[in-house]
């Protein structure tokens, strides 16, 4: 059983795309074994925020990138050379156990805006498709199952991105219908925040 995790660097803001700051969208899926995450990954995390950075164990703490490389609150006993030695190399290590796939797809919004104008379809949308096909184009070479993971957005965008993707498990091109419906274990994308999620 996998899960793919998704996550987002950039906004799907078509109207933003001009600015350069803006001018991309990248959609990134991390394929796992739910066992490696429930026997190795979880543990590993939870040693981690307890052992090295000293968090209290009932804390649900997500690691966030901004604040991990600004060594700011809670983070900020990363700012001791010690610690954020013994942190990196832990992390690191656990990358290196892991056994996983990463698949991005990245989209230049102003060229998807300049070549299809009004029927440019959402970025995010078009990025989730092809995450989706990929991954279940892998789940059917392994002969396995799985679900997909995407974090919290808001209400509006999470509704719209639920129905994107039932759209795609109902009506999937070009993988096939029953493709999907074998390795795919549901209708429903699940959708949550980080600090719901506690060990990311």
């Amino acid at each position: 059983m996998y899960r793919m995790y998704i996550d987002e660097t950039g906004n799907a803001d078509l109207a933003a795309s001009s600015n350069p700051n803006h001018r991309f969208l990248s959609l990134t899926g991390v394929i796992v074994d739910l066992a490696l995450i429930k026997s190795v990954a979880i543990p590993e995390v939870q040693r981690i925020k307890t052992e090295i950075l000293g968090f209290d164990p009932d804390t649900r703490i997500p690691f966030h990138r901004s604040e991990l490389i600004n060594k700011e609150y809670p983070f900020h006993a990363l700012r001791q050379p010690a610690i954020e030695s013994a942190f990196n190399e832990a992390i690191l290590s656990l990358l290196a156990t892991l056994d996983y796939i990463v698949i991005t797809v990245v989209i230049d919004k102003a060229r998807h805006l300049e070549t299809y104008k009004k029927w440019a379809r959402d970025p995010y949308h078009y990025c989730l498709r092809i995450l989706f096909e990929r991954y279940c184009l892998i789940l059917n070479d392994r002969k396995a199952s799985g679900d997909m993971m995407s974090e919290a957005r808001g209400k509006r965008e999470d509704e719209r991105l639920a129905l994107a993707y039932s759209q795609l498990y109902e009506f999937p091109t070009p993988i096939r219908a029953e493709v999907v419906k074998r390795c795919l274990t549901s209708k429903r994308l699940k959708i949550e925040r980080k600090s719901a999620l506690g060990n990311d």
